[in-house]
């Protein structure tokens, strides 16, 4: 039950990208920071929970022919670093393409994918990952 209840205190951060930005510098992180690493202690309880765009841009990427098994059944796929529209660096999953068709530079937006399922509770979790726009 532990596990389950766990899953729905965090279902806010699986489907939306909830981010925080200090009101002090005004940097955005992502994931939340309670407190933010530049700013230090002018930072407490100056953190402002923000809900990123979702649009980004691929930074750099690499094609991932030999999986987890867990993921093996994906192969090959492409693990992107994305630079969000905001300014956190993002790493996610470049999904519904050709891996030959992904490139440094290109513009992406996330989207809602299904991540796997919780064997002992049967629960399918979803996540973000990222399509080429």
């Amino acid at each position: 039950m532990g596990q389950l209840s766990r899953f729905w205190r965090e279902s806010e951060h699986r489907y939306r990208l909830l981010g925080t930005r200090c009101e002090n510098c005004g940097r955005v992180y992502f994931p939340p920071r309670e407190v933010c690493p530049t700013c230090h202690r002018e930072s407490i309880g100056k953190m402002k929970d923000l809900e990123l765009s979702g649009e980004g841009v691929i930074e750099s990427f690499t094609v991932v022919h030999e999986a987890p098994p867990r993921f093996s059944r994906q192969k090959p796929y492409v693990l992107a670093l994305i630079k969000m529209e905001e300014g956190p660096m993002i790493t996610g999953q470049i999904v519904d393409c050709d891996p030959s068709e992904v490139e440094i530079g290109k513009h992406v937006h996330a989207v809602f994918r299904r991540m796997g399922e919780d064997g002992d509770t049967g629960v399918i979790v979803y996540g973000y990952k990222f399509a080429l726009d």
